[in-house]
């Protein structure tokens, strides 16, 4: 069995008609939903966040990508509290 499991769950997500935790019989098929669910994801959802898919034991895991192109969701804003 392989699931597929969204790490963190956003607005978006919760808005959709998509399930965390599907599971599925098939290592392939797996596969083949969780990257049509990390393009339906980065394609339809309001792009705050990207998402990524990463195969993690027999599991696949849609987790946001830390990097994104204006380089501020991943610490580099420079604009920290002290």
């Amino acid at each position: 069995m392989f699931k597929i499991i969204i790490e963190k769950e956003c607005g978006c997500f919760k808005k959709s008609d998509m399930s965390n935790g599907e599971t599925l019989e098939n290592k392939d098929d797996a596969l083949m939903k969780g990257i049509s669910m990390v393009n339906t994801m980065n394609d339809d959802f309001c792009g705050k966040h990207e998402f990524k898919l990463q195969e993690v034991g027999n599991d696949f895991v849609i987790a946001m990508n830390d990097s994104t192109s204006n380089g501020c969701c991943g610490g580099g804003c420079g604009s920290h509290a002290h």
